[in-house]
């Protein structure tokens, strides 16, 4: 019995390996993941994992914002670019303390390749400086970098494409706070589907940075009574920050 236990050992150990890996990968693609980062910056990461004198180098990610402006350079690689006039990669200090996460560009954002430049970008500038912080001091982003045809939502395949280069200018940047503005960012960035009125107040958590989620400048152009609420999320962020709130 045991020599015939142990003879069968490798097998049971691999069709349990099989099945974790068959539950991971449906698990993946329920939350909407397409595909994995093999840029060859990342590959090399992982290779290093193997090798004993590994140098420091490779065993942490050390890209800059202008490596992934490069590497995204003249994107193709969804349907939005059909319609684009400007990619819209971000704005602010590259080693700023807090990000903000928006949608999308609008038409404005479209127009000059600038983040939140429009009517709801006005109003953001104005809840930055209400935080005694400035646009030239945080960074400013969206979760896809191509205006969705109307202003819609971003698809889901879009959102699938666009993120990786998101989370890697966070992942650049090392923020210590990210805020995001309305749904679809909280959404997507979070992997979570509720609503956004039961996200914000609190603080969620995105590889180890506290995140904040509140509502789109858009939406408070639309719903100004929401503003308080929005100053109420930044207010925690500014306390969690150190900046005095009077």
């Amino acid at each position: 019995m045991t020599a015939d236990y142990h003879s069968h050992k490798p097998v049971i150990e691999a069709a349990s390996i099989i099945e974790d890996a068959k539950s991971f990968f449906e698990l993946m693609k329920r939350n909407g993941v397409a595909g994995f980062d093999l840029a060859p910056g990342t590959v090399e990461i992982l290779a290093s994992w193997d090798r004993p004198n590994a140098s420091p180098a490779l065993t942490s990610v050390s890209e800059t914002l202008e490596d992934i402006h490069a590497e995204l350079g003249d994107c193709s690689r969804c349907k939005l670019h059909r319609g684009r006039n400007h990619i819209v990669f971000g704005a602010g200090a590259s080693s700023a303390r807090l990000v903000f996460v928006g949608e999308g560009p609008g038409a404005e954002e479209d127009r000059q390749g600038l983040p939140f430049v429009g009517a709801a970008g006005d109003l953001l500038t104005s809840i930055i400086g209400a935080m005694k912080l400035s646009r030239e001091t945080v960074y400013i982003c969206n979760i896809v970098k191509c205006r969705p045809p109307n202003n819609r939502n971003p698809e889901a395949e879009e959102i699938t494409t666009c993120i990786p280069f998101l989370k890697r200018q966070l992942r650049a940047i090392k923020p210590e706070f990210i805020v995001t503005l309305g749904k679809v960012a909280a959404h997507s960035l979070l992997n979570s589907d509720t609503f956004i009125s039961r996200l914000r107040g609190r603080f969620h958590d995105w590889e180890g940075i506290p995140v904040m989620p509140t509502y789109h400048p858009a939406y408070l152009l639309r719903s100004p009574e929401r503003k308080r609420d929005v100053w109420e999320d930044m207010k925690q962020v500014m306390q969690r920050m150190g900046i005095p709130l009077t």
